[in-house]
């Protein structure tokens, strides 16, 4: 008992607590004596340890990028980077978890049991590291609503107007089943690599993905009913609605340890462990990985993740989330309403999209190629030079902005440049709800699982993107082919370069041709189909990111290592959720596959059903009919998008948003329209989603509808 006496001496002035006392306390007596002097030096404290990880970060980083060669996890730290009022966000939401920690250590040399500093610490407590942390000054809402605007905030507040900030960007993931953490906190599941769950250890997602995802890319099958440019349109409309980035930091905030030299564990660090077996990193023990930025999520101590754009499909990736970032991407010389646009390169004439970075971000694009030196397209989602059709989309709704923009103002000369700008904004975000719903989901869900009809608007609904939606829509990697084709006029193979030499090569649209070809192979190209023996190829499974270096990242991994961060529960858990089926053994899992030998090898790794994570259970499922997910990944689908539209005050049919003729007009937008209007591509499929053989399955731009802005054609 000296001892224990001597730590509260030691502690001194700041635990309101007298030696003699600490006999007969326990830690909730003792708890309830920490004065809040002590909690806030805590929190200062965490603020030092926090800021200095920052700082290193931010000069390593700046370092890294002046060299010619980089680790492809300091390219994935240094694009996934937060930033803008979402840098400010995360940084209060490790002050507060940090201090968390702390507050733990401190006290567990004091009651050396095991316990949850939940448990421990009152509501006003809480509410005290809340405010001290910055988190509270954060999550209020900036600005009082404008209920009589007709167009939305750049952010997505004041959209619901009982609750401004649902749906707003730099706020927390909604939770559809509580997160499990292995401290009951913020640990995710597997941290302790010993821990049992359900009476087994779960395993290195790295030797899950060797064992179920890899498979030889000869044998990539083609989707006979799917182009490349389905899968593209995926990650372009998931760019519009949710962006979750990493960890600033990369030393680990207690200790000080550099994440990209060590395998140690470590919060913001959670390595994916490497088999001894593996097949291609032998020589390594670990991949790096930095776990997702927290939310301050409304003073709760258990973690949470920032979604920091908007929830809303409202084209947030073409005009940014964040009113400097959007006004960043406006052409302010003239009162046109104008994006801006390249000004050292176009395409044959046509607008590119401009070079640069939010402000913040680092300049990553030039590294993939020495010699060019292009750098980096600027556009209102800082993941838009990832891959080439994500540039050409970007660039494709860029130029669409541009064309409204001169067709109102032919319409309606008086119309100034902001009324241009919003007008035009609120027609584009029209258009990619029109698309996503009526072409996209439906080649999504098939034909087993179709959205109810709309119905109107419904404030009660959350249209908050989910956790769990966030790591299930990475399905899309499934679809992706192991080469990039570029197509000429007659979609004859220009070029097939390797996915890996790919990503961030920028100087590829400039120098080879613009982005009809990349447009071209989108379209005139079969995706790949999704198969239980064909899961994700290798250029993203064992080589993402190896244009700037040998080591490749797995994909696959991150995404089951990610579920595991954002304290997902296992595939049995969401299972339940959708009303499905719960294998309890290797025989009932068999029969949700419709595959022995793939329930087999899950069975081996995993032990239970239960245990498996949400990503790779998801994607083992066979295929609902005409669609390209199964019944799991179906459910959560249809959670999320029909929240997103029900749940949208601004959306394209809502009556009031648009008159009934504007809206009649916006049934004719499609995406074959979009690049008839803004490529010199001149011969289109009319299901652009399909796989479509040239020149069978083509029209000429002229057989498809135009959309028609005389509806929004003034009185004089």
């Amino acid at each position: 008992m000296a001892s224990l006496r001597l730590v509260f001496v030691l502690l001194g002035i700041l635990i309101a607590v007298k030696p003699g006392e600490a006999d007969n306390l326990s830690l909730k007596d003792i708890a309830k004596k920490l004065e809040p002097r002590f909690l806030l030096q805590n929190v200062e404290e965490a603020k030092k340890l926090v800021d200095a990880a920052y700082e290193y970060t931010q000069k390593w980083l700046e370092e890294k990028l002046k060299k010619k060669t980089i680790r492809p996890s300091e390219l994935l730290v240094s694009f996934k980077q937060p930033i803008g009022k979402t840098r400010l966000h995360v940084k209060a939401a490790h002050y507060m978890l940090v201090t968390l920690d702390l507050l733990k250590k401190k006290l567990q040399g004091v009651f050396p049991q095991e316990f949850n500093i939940t448990d421990v610490l009152s509501p006003s407590q809480m509410q005290t590291i809340y405010k001290a942390s910055g988190c509270a000054s954060q999550e209020i809402s900036t600005k009082p609503c404008d209920e009589k605007s007709p167009y939305r905030t750049i952010t997505g507040e004041c959209n619901n107007l009982r609750i401004p900030t649902l749906g707003a960007n730099n706020r927390p993931y909604v939770r559809w089943l509580p997160q499990e953490y292995e401290d009951g906190i913020s640990l995710p599941r597997g941290w302790n690599e010993t821990k049992p769950y359900f009476g087994f250890r779960l395993p290195s997602v790295r030797a899950v993905s060797n064992d179920i995802v890899f498979f030889p890319n000869m044998n990539v099958t083609d989707d006979a009913f799917r182009s490349v440019m389905f899968m593209q349109w995926g990650q372009f409309l998931d760019h519009d609605m949710d962006f979750g980035p990493s960890t600033t930091a990369t030393l680990t905030f207690m200790e000080g340890i550099d994440c990209e030299k060590s395998c140690e564990k470590g919060p913001p660090c959670f390595p994916i462990k490497i088999p001894p077996n593996d097949p291609t990193k032998k020589q390594f023990m670990c991949i790096p990985f930095t776990r997702a930025a927290p939310a301050c999520n409304g003073g709760y101590a258990i973690r949470n993740q920032i979604n920091a754009i908007t929830s809303f499909i409202d084209t947030s990736m073409v005009y940014a989330s964040e009113d400097e970032w959007a006004t960043q991407l406006r052409n302010l010389t003239s009162n046109l309403g104008l994006l801006a646009v390249n000004d050292r390169f176009n395409d044959r004439g046509l607008a590119l999209l401009p070079f640069g970075n939010p402000e913040g971000f680092p300049e990553t694009c030039n590294i993939t190629n020495t010699t060019a030196k292009i750098p980096c397209f600027l556009a209102g989602d800082n993941r838009v030079s990832e891959m080439p059709g994500l540039m050409a989309l970007q660039t494709l709704f860029m130029r669409e902005h541009n064309r409204l923009v001169t067709e109102l103002k032919r319409l309606n000369p008086q119309m100034r440049g902001e009324e241009l700008y919003q007008e035009s904004r609120k027609i584009l975000g029209a258009m990619m709800q029109k698309i996503t719903y009526t072409d996209y989901l439906p080649a999504v869900l098939g034909d087993s699982s179709p959205l109810p009809s709309y119905r109107g608007y419904n404030d009660s609904v959350d249209p908050r993107i989910s956790s769990s939606f966030t790591n299930a829509f990475r399905f899309g990697h499934t679809l992706v082919r192991p080469t990039v084709p570029r197509l000429d006029s007659r979609y004859r193979v220009l070029s097939q370069t390797p996915l890996e030499n790919e990503f961030f090569a920028t100087w590829r649209v400039i120098y080879e041709g613009g982005i009809d070809p990349i447009l071209r192979g989108l379209i005139g190209t079969p995706a790949k189909q999704p198969r239980q023996d064909q899961i994700v190829v290798e250029g993203l499974r064992d080589r993402l990111f190896q244009q700037v270096a040998k080591f490749g990242l797995d994909l696959p991994s991150f995404n089951m290592q990610r579920g595991r961060d954002h304290g997902l529960s296992g595939y049995n858990a969401w299972r339940q959720l959708c009303g499905l089926s719960q294998p309890r053994n290797e025989n009932e899992l068999a029969r949700v596959l419709q595959n022995p030998q793939l329930a087999k090898k899950l069975i081996q790794h995993y032990g239970t059903p239960r245990n498996i994570d949400l990503w790779i259970g998801g994607v083992a499922e066979p295929l609902l009919r005409n669609a390209r997910v199964g019944p799991l990944f179906a459910c959560i689908f249809r959670k999320q998008f029909r929240n997103l539209r029900d749940g949208d005050r601004f959306w394209w049919e809502n009556p009031g948003v648009f008159t009934p003729a504007q809206q009649q007009a916006l049934r004719q937008a499609s995406l074959p329209r979009i690049i008839c209007d803004n490529t010199y591509i001149r011969e289109v499929p009319v299901f652009i989603f399909r796989a479509n053989q040239y020149p069978r399955n083509f029209v000429n731009c002229n057989a498809i509808p135009r959309l028609s802005l005389f509806p929004w054609k003034k009185s004089p």
